[in-house]
């Protein structure tokens, strides 16, 4: 007997009405619904520090989101939380998500086990379509690190920075040093 899998596919008002009802957050591609996993305490310090980090550098006419901001990317459809965003200039919203911005600059992910290779494989891909964006800075679960990956006028590069090292985000005219970021997490890993 063999059986069939059905696979639902959900329309993008069903993802928004989900949403506005949900106390847990889920990310939208293609008809699929999938809820985000929480994150342990060192991670929601990691991405509060580098909220904070960021937050006393930025410039006039520039904010930083935390992970309650859902983007939207409608190149390819995505909608998710990243742990935090920044946005200069007005906001602007979605076509279809009036509750979803289209127009980070910069993004911030913090890994974990379950995520990193989405956060820097496909999602990131996502991310990278955003013709807003200037950077991504994914933080490493695993230990004190920061991967930066930065819009050139030829393409995108990377650059990362470990213990005593810092990252110079183009993008917000902002510094993130690894040590300020990680200061008193233990559990990494």
């Amino acid at each position: 007997m063999s059986t069939t899998v059905r696979r639902v596919r959900h329309a993008y008002e069903e993802y928004l009405a989900l949403e506005q009802d949900s106390t847990v957050r889920h990310e939208y591609l293609d008809g699929e619904i999938y809820a985000m996993a929480g994150g342990s305490p060192d991670h929601a310090a990691l991405a509060g520090a580098i909220i904070a980090i960021l937050g006393r550098q930025l410039p006039p006419g520039c904010r930083i989101f935390t992970s309650d901001l859902r983007l939207r990317i409608p190149a390819t459809g995505l909608s998710t939380y990243p742990d935090a965003a920044v946005v200069c200039g007005r906001t602007v919203r979605s076509a279809d998500d009036p509750l979803a911005v289209v127009n980070p600059v910069l993004v911030v992910e913090v890994t974990s086990p379950s995520t990193e290779d989405y956060d820097r494989g496909e999602k990131l891909r996502h991310y990278k379509s955003l013709s807003s964006l200037r950077e991504v800075v994914i933080a490493s679960y695993r230990e004190p690190g920061l991967t930066l990956h930065r819009r050139q006028d030829n393409g995108w590069t990377e650059d990362a920075a470990g213990p005593g090292q810092s990252l110079l985000l183009t993008s917000v005219d902002a510094r993130i040093a690894v040590d300020e970021a990680y200061r008193g997490l233990e559990d990494l890993g």
